[in-house]
């Protein structure tokens, strides 16, 4: 009976140590899965944290994912709309040509006095996309190039645009339209265009007739306006 009692005890005795070891591999698998998902996570939190160290200031503002109020849409596609606005060189005159609008509805109203516009047309010639915005500098010339005038600026707000190859912006110039031969006008010959920031002009053919002369006057009828 002795012998009998005693080996029902050693086997409850190996049954409670092998549920033990059981429950302590349980608690070392869940430790080590735990301990996984902590460092999945803070590694995940880290490259959070250099992705967004990495994008460029304000750009997130200004993507499609943050206009939709959401982060709905991938990093990546972030990044690449960074890159892509990025980078982009101003227009140089060597990439650009102008002309002046011309067409019916393009034709300055030489009745309408001050009130009637003339536009300049410019166009990215190259192959590389670039940005354009503000006012070009517009000086008119007598047919000898020996009169010079240089037109004002009008004080209206501006911004910039961006040009693919092939594309086009215009400006207006204001005109203060004269009749031919009135006392006090001058007929232009060419117009002397420099696009913003550049030193390089671009010479065109005045298309129309005189202009009432205000070279000196403080509020001119005929001046330039903005970029697009």
């Amino acid at each position: 009976m002795r012998s009998s009692s005693t080996a029902r005890t050693a086997r409850r005795r190996t049954l409670r140590v092998g549920a033990a070891a059981l429950t302590a591999a349980a608690g070392l698998t869940l430790t080590a899965c735990s301990g996984s998902e902590a460092a999945g996570t803070k590694a995940a939190a880290h490259m959070d944290t250099e992705a967004a160290a990495a994008a460029p200031e304000g750009k997130q503002e200004g993507s499609p994912n943050a206009a939709r109020g959401g982060k709905a849409g991938s990093d990546a596609e972030a990044g690449a709309d960074a890159k892509t606005g990025s980078g982009v060189e101003r227009c140089h005159t060597s990439s650009l040509t102008a002309a002046f609008a011309t067409g019916e509805d393009a034709t300055p109203d030489p009745d309408a006095g001050g009130s009637t516009t003339t536009s300049i047309v410019l166009t990215n010639k190259s192959s590389r996309t670039c940005k354009i915005g503000g006012f070009a500098g517009v000086d008119l010339t007598s047919e000898n190039g020996g009169q010079r005038w240089s037109l004002a600026r009008s004080s209206a707000e501006h911004g910039s645009i961006t040009l693919g190859p092939g594309d086009s912006t215009d400006f207006t110039v204001s005109l203060g339209m004269a009749k031919e031969n009135d006392e006090g006008s001058y007929q232009p010959a060419h117009a002397v265009v420099t696009p913003p920031d550049e030193t390089t002009s671009l010479t065109l053919k005045w298309p129309w007739g005189p202009l009432v002369h205000q070279d000196g006057a403080t509020h001119p009828a005929t001046f330039v306006n903005p970029i697009g």
